[in-house]
């Protein structure tokens, strides 16, 4: 089985939640981790911050490279991947973690929200994507794994909140074309996305109701591991769901990832 050990994995929005658990996940299989994300000083109601990772990633075996970063900014992105590249040498693969999230109709949405989603999930995951190729195509097993729903054209997933899913169908439509465009040359393009609703900020903050029925985010970073670590030539073009991906491989007890172990389970957004 392939593992993670000496490679260069870059996560956007690693300085909590899912992107936080990614990256300690990729450090315990020794990976270099870049923690790429806009926290560097603590947040007063946000746990988490670039460095505080960084020191997670080490403790746990791997090798942090934190920078702080708006992947908004093209040249900010650029010299980010640049200064991966001179630190560890290459990029294996690249985490499109980093969202904004706003669920209000469209009435009620204003514009700086509208454009903040997408120049922080469309036009991020594009940027982040074109910056790391050139050193992924240099890859013996090149990913790109990017946290975004399946594509699902039916009215009910716009009509709530019609700029969200615009945004989040957005990053998955970057990996529908990056996944056919780069095919041949072996870069895995994939999305993941989870059953559940994951215990992270944005839940607690958009669906404090359904926290204590929300998993861990462990059970994200433990599927895009096994994403990851898989042949990038035979596994792209797909939009993984996270317990699928686990059931896949032969877990079985998912009740480990559960907030409340045994009780009732909250279905994500954009699934069902």
């Amino acid at each position: 089985m392939r593992t993670l050990k000496g490679r260069t994995v870059f996560i956007t929005g690693a300085s909590r939640g899912i992107g936080r658990a990614i990256a300690l996940t990729c450090a315990r299989d020794g990976a270099n981790v870049v923690i790429a994300a806009k926290t560097a000083q603590a947040h007063p109601k946000l746990k988490g911050t670039i460095h505080s990772v960084a020191a997670e990633v080490e403790e746990a075996g791997g090798h942090p490279l934190p920078l702080q970063l708006d992947i908004r900014d093209e040249l900010a992105v650029e010299a980010a991947v640049r200064q991966a590249v001179q630190t560890f040498g290459g990029i294996d693969a690249l985490v499109n973690n980093a969202s904004a999230i706003g669920l209000s109709g469209t009435l009620a949405t204003p514009m700086k929200r509208y454009d903040l989603m997408q120049g922080i999930n469309v036009r991020g995951t594009y940027a982040c994507s074109q910056a790391c190729l050139p050193h992924l195509l240099e890859s013996d097993n090149p990913h790109i794994l990017t946290l975004s729903p399946p594509l699902n054209l039916d009215a009910k997933w716009f009509a709530p909140h019609l700029a969200y899913t615009i945004a989040k169908y957005g990053m998955s439509m970057c990996t529908l074309g990056l996944a056919r465009e780069f095919a041949d040359q072996g870069i895995a393009v994939n999305s993941l996305w989870p059953r559940t609703t994951i215990a992270t900020a944005a839940v607690e903050v958009f669906f404090p109701e359904s926290l204590q029925a929300s998993r861990k985010p462990q059970i994200m970073a433990d599927a895009a591991h096994l994403i990851l670590t898989a042949d990038s030539r035979t596994t792209t073009g797909n939009f993984f769901i996270d317990e699928d991906v686990l059931r896949n491989s032969g877990v079985t007890d998912l009740d480990r990832y559960a907030l409340n172990p045994g009780g009732r389970l909250q279905t994500d957004l954009f699934l069902g």
